[in-house]
């Protein structure tokens, strides 16, 4: 019995104690929040608790929110955080406490800091920014890859004709400026080229590049863009591609890339044509070997190329296509017996042009006139014979008449 009412003692003291209203908690935003640019297309955002906020809440976290120029939001458990942005159109952002891990979510209001636009006239900037990145060799054994990087752009609409561009790229904590330059028909540099970065050639992280501009004319705005190192890097083609048909097969193999990543890193496409009947086939595989079924009067064209593929890295770009190599029964003309073939052309169709040109203006008879033919021997013989017959006393008429009859005078002496 005491038991029981023991119970029922604790129970009706635990319903009074949910029905007693709960002390009004409050969270109170954080202070001192400032921006502050520590690189290349990066900054330090960083705050302090607010004094006033009750000590006893000691799982309080932070909301950040980046409002300009893209949105993009995240929480934290420290009072700091670096955040990669382009800042060519300045940076907005704002922070807020927060609590975890109660019953009801809570959150203090916003406190916002704004980073300002760099000067520039509008129009002024560059454009069509685009960069790409090659493995290369490195310059020892124990460093046997480094990456290049190309960047691109174009000029701004609005740039004066004296503008003049330079780039900055920035990967971690390293910062450098490009030192050769392409140049357009201005002189303008529009092109900019790395042979060898602290970029790694398997990285994940952002690339950071910065274009700015002087001039004499007008402020030239900069332009900042982040790029995902996986996204840009371009892989080599593969090397040694050989192609051999026998019967009605073709084998095609090559060796992987030059490439930091190993042989399973790869996928390829390989392009083959068949150049007498013009028949394009393509062909996607991951390994460095490939067999297919031809006609073996044909002649064919190869080509291979290469992607990391998503098994070790996120796609990134296709190489080139590698140098075509040709295969079958038709071989190749070298240059030289191309040369001979067409000079042979050439000669002929000039003869037979001067051919007609001589046909057509009587050149021909002109240059080449035609023999005379060989005299009578016998003929003049039998007439100057008959002709000494004839008595001093012939008149004339006698001899004209005898000339205009030669054959009938000497057929009727002779059946006599």
């Amino acid at each position: 019995m005491v038991a029981e009412l023991l119970i029922l003692w604790g129970a009706t003291v635990i319903l009074q104690a949910d029905l007693l209203p709960a002390p009004k908690l409050s969270l109170l935003p954080p202070v001192n929040f400032t921006i502050e640019v520590t690189g290349l297309a990066q900054v330090l955002l960083r705050w302090e608790p607010n004094p006033e906020q009750e000590p006893r809440l000691a799982n309080l976290e932070y909301h950040v929110k980046i409002n300009a120029p893209q949105p993009d939001d995240y929480e934290t458990g420290i009072t700091q955080s670096t955040f990669a942005v382009p800042l060519h159109q300045g940076l907005s952002a704002s922070v807020q406490t927060i609590l975890q891990g109660g019953p009801f979510p809570l959150a203090s209001s916003w406190v916002s800091a704004e980073l300002p636009a760099p000067p520039g006239s509008p129009g002024t900037s560059v454009t069509n920014l685009t960069c790409i990145t090659n493995t290369v060799a490195g310059p020892t054994h124990r460093r046997p890859y480094q990456v290049s990087l190309r960047c691109s752009w174009r000029a701004g609409a609005a740039a004066p004709g004296d503008t003049q561009y330079s780039l900055y790229y920035r990967y971690g904590p390293w910062t450098e400026e490009c030192r050769e330059y392409s140049t357009d028909e201005t002189r303008r540099n529009t092109a900019c080229w790395f042979p060898r970065t602290s970029i790694s050639s398997k990285g994940h992280d952002w690339l950071a590049v910065r274009v700015n501009g002087s001039s004499r004319r007008a402020a030239i705005r900069p332009l900042d863009r982040l790029f995902a190192v996986q996204a840009i890097a371009q892989a080599n083609p593969p090397a040694n591609v050989t192609a051999q048909i026998q019967g009605t097969h073709l084998s095609i193999q090559w060796d992987k890339p030059f490439s930091a990543f190993p042989h399973h890193c790869f996928d390829y496409e390989v392009k083959i044509y068949n150049t007498k009947k013009d028949y394009l086939q393509m062909e996607r595989i991951s390994s460095n070997a490939f067999l297919s079924v031809v006609d073996a009067v044909s002649e064919y064209s190869v080509q291979v190329r290469a992607a990391v593929s998503a098994a070790c890295r996120a796609a990134g770009l296709w190489s080139p296509w590698s140098r075509p190599v040709y295969v079958g029964s038709e071989e190749r003309k070298p240059l030289m017996e191309w040369v001979l073939i067409l000079l042979t052309v050439a000669i002929c169709v000039a003869l037979l042009t001067c051919s007609l040109l001589c046909s057509t203006c009587h050149l021909w008879a002109r240059l080449f006139p035609p023999v005379p033919a060989p005299k009578s021997n016998i003929k003049d013989l039998l007439v100057t014979a008959h002709c000494e017959k004839l008595s001093p006393s012939t008149t004339e008429t006698e001899v004209i008449s005898f000339v205009e009859e030669p054959e009938f005078e000497i057929l009727e002496n002779s059946v006599f």
